[in-house]
């Protein structure tokens, strides 16, 4: 596609982005929460949307089910996905300094905040669960600053939107390609990195079981913990019931590399602990995770045996 009629395309695109989500919150949030029973019930019972895909995550997480509670969880699934988009679009204008504790709820936030206030780098974990964006946000209402890892949009115009919303209280976005060195300044400069923990990382990732199967992780996750001793977090934000922008936001559990005696000071041993204190959250309430994407592809790649040496 030729590049100006690309950045046509792109900018209708972004134009009825804005008209949406304009739309959205014109409405109050009551009404969001009945029109998405009905995207969901689009996406799930008529489009069929990613059907395989989540149908397959689901009897790979929980082989115990039975196939009407896969069925149940896939349709409240899209229900959360959608309910999450309608409330990053009413975030602004509800959450703030003074208004956060009408909609968020803090747990073990001792955990967060010991991490958040510590000397030097820190690094917070979380996973595509409940509303993570809010997370971020809720952290810069606080005063935390952070800076976040994130594949760049595709759409440039959608892009730069995105990130506004993410900077204005202070949640600063990394591309995911190309930030080597602007990683490097934060952490050196003891600033706070936050990351999604699972993500897919191909054959050469590290292979840790993820609700009992091996799932490629990306290496970087703990080699920033581990090479500048950082204080690592891992942060749940969960909805709390069925309503619009209620949450609760809990320190799920924290390590300190600079410890005595630390014993999670290998890439595999950190990336199994924060694996499994993901899963933990998860399973609080699976719905709220985005089975839509595919975390285990592919199989963890054969070691070779190292040949006998011949005296």
């Amino acid at each position: 596609m030729p590049p100006i009629l690309k950045s046509a395309v792109d900018y209708a695109a972004y134009l009825a982005l804005r008209g949406s989500i304009a739309l959205v919150q014109a409405l109050p949030l009551r009404v969001c929460e009945r029109g998405v029973e009905g995207l969901a019930w689009l996406m799930h019972d008529v489009l069929r949307m990613r059907r395989g895909v989540v149908e397959e995550n689901l009897q790979i997480a929980f082989p115990d089910w039975s196939a009407a509670q896969r069925e149940q969880a896939n349709r409240k699934m899209w229900r959360h996905l959608f309910l999450m988009v309608a409330e990053i679009a009413h975030t602004p204008r509800k959450v703030h300094r003074t208004t956060w504790r009408d909609w968020i709820e803090l747990e073990r936030d001792d955990l967060i905040l010991q991490t958040m206030l510590s000397e030097g780098p820190k690094v917070v974990i979380s996973a595509h669960y409940g509303n993570f964006e809010l997370g971020g946000y809720v952290l810069g209402v606080f005063g935390l600053p952070t800076h976040t890892i994130a594949r760049t949009l595709d759409n440039a115009y959608v892009d730069r939107y995105v990130n506004e919303f993410r900077g204005r209280t202070g949640q600063f976005i990394l591309p995911k390609t190309g930030s080597r060195e602007d990683v490097e300044r934060v952490l050196s400069s003891g600033g706070v990195l936050t990351l999604l923990g699972d993500q897919h990382a191909g054959p050469k990732g590290c292979w840790v079981d993820f609700f009992g199967k091996p799932a490629s992780t990306h290496k970087a996750v703990s080699l920033f913990t581990l090479s500048y001793e950082a204080p690592t977090v891992v942060v749940g934000v969960q909805r709390r019931g069925d309503a619009a922008l209620r949450y609760r936001i809990t320190g799920i559990d924290s390590i300190d590399p600079r410890a005595e005696g630390f014993a999670l000071g290998t890439t595999p041993l950190l990336t199994e602990w924060f694996t499994r204190r993901l899963e933990e959250v998860i399973r609080r309430e699976p719905t709220q995770y985005w089975w839509v994407h595919r975390r285990w592809k592919g199989e963890p790649p054969v070691r070779r045996k190292p040949k006998p040496q011949v005296a």
